[in-house]
């Protein structure tokens, strides 16, 4: 039923999917989105950031060829939302992620071979720029890496580029402490926490959450890897990149200080379009169905434990 609805990239599923989101974005941020003024603007700012998310993930996937002519990535995507709500509630988290994507963008496009140079730096700069709100943000440039074996082995200036870029954001952040501040760098700069305690998760809702999160990824990236030779030659980095950043996020998620579920957003543009490559070529509807019902039964029985 709901993956007949989005086997076509229709404007209508994306409306769909952004009514959906804004439903939830407003059920989680209910207490603070009819405060005061400036909290209530603090909190559209934050519907605001999650609203393009989806547009973006649906513009990325579009652009780059990365799944047939469906919306099964921007579907998933609202979904995820629904597991973990909690992702709308951090301003912080929704910007790193925001500037992460932009970044991802960039890297996913050298298919073309076009303005390397450019790409490389601009995805570094985003990067860097994602770690000033979320320092283990940092962990992502290992995908600039990733990027830089499959695309430019044999020019060492495309090595250099991506360390400029990372050095533009930190030249920009002494350059403002030191008008605002007076000082070149505050420890405020990079809250460099991490935390290995998941006694979070320890709650029937957490559990059921997290084992329908990981059996999807697990079960659907291992069929994403077998998958890769069997795409086109020229999109293939692009895969393993977008495999790879789910593996970064999910390393992320763990030594996360705060696990309160919002640690996950990381997670869920790689895995959209994971799942998407995983849903449009499974013959079975009833499979299909099964895999997008988990992700909608999950957060309502979680609601009742």
């Amino acid at each position: 039923m709901i993956t007949s609805i989005f086997n076509k990239s229709k404007p209508i599923n994306f409306i769909i999917i952004a009514v959906y989101v804004s439903l939830l974005f407003v059920i989680t941020n209910y207490n603070v989105l009819f405060s005061e003024l400036n909290t209530s603007l603090a909190t559209l700012f934050k519907w605001g950031i999650t609203l393009f998310l989806v547009f973006l993930i649906d513009f990325i996937v579009s652009k780059n060829n990365l799944t047939q002519r469906n919306s099964y990535a921007i579907m998933t995507f609202g979904l995820l939302f629904g597991l973990f709500p909690e992702a709308m509630t951090r301003t912080d988290i929704l910007l790193a992620n925001l500037f992460l994507i932009f970044a991802l963008r960039r890297l996913i496009s050298l298919h073309s071979n076009l303005h390397i140079k450019k790409k490389l730096f601009d995805a570094a700069f985003w990067i860097a720029l994602a770690t000033l709100f979320y320092f283990w943000a940092i962990l992502f440039f290992a995908l600039v890496i990733v990027a830089l074996i499959y695309h430019s082995q044999n020019d060492f200036k495309n090595v250099i580029v991506p360390f400029i870029g990372a050095a533009t954001v930190i030249l920009l952040l002494l350059v403002y402490n030191i008008i605002m501040d007076d000082v070149y760098l505050k420890p405020a700069n990079f809250k460099r926490y991490a935390s290995l305690d998941f006694t979070a998760y320890d709650s029937k809702a957490h559990i059921l959450k997290l084992t329908v999160l990981f059996t999807s990824y697990v079960w659907t990236l291992v069929y994403f890897f077998k998958s890769i030779p069997d795409k086109n030659k020229k999109l293939k980095p692009s895969y393993f990149l977008i495999a790879w950043a789910s593996i970064i996020a999910i390393l992320v998620a763990i030594i996360a200080p705060t696990k309160n579920g919002s640690e996950f957003l990381f997670l869920f543009a790689p895995f959209s379009i994971i799942m998407a490559n995983y849903i449009e070529v499974i013959s079975e509807r009833w499979f299909k169905e099964v895999f997008v019902a988990l992700l909608v039964i999950a957060p309502i029985v979680g609601l009742l434990l």
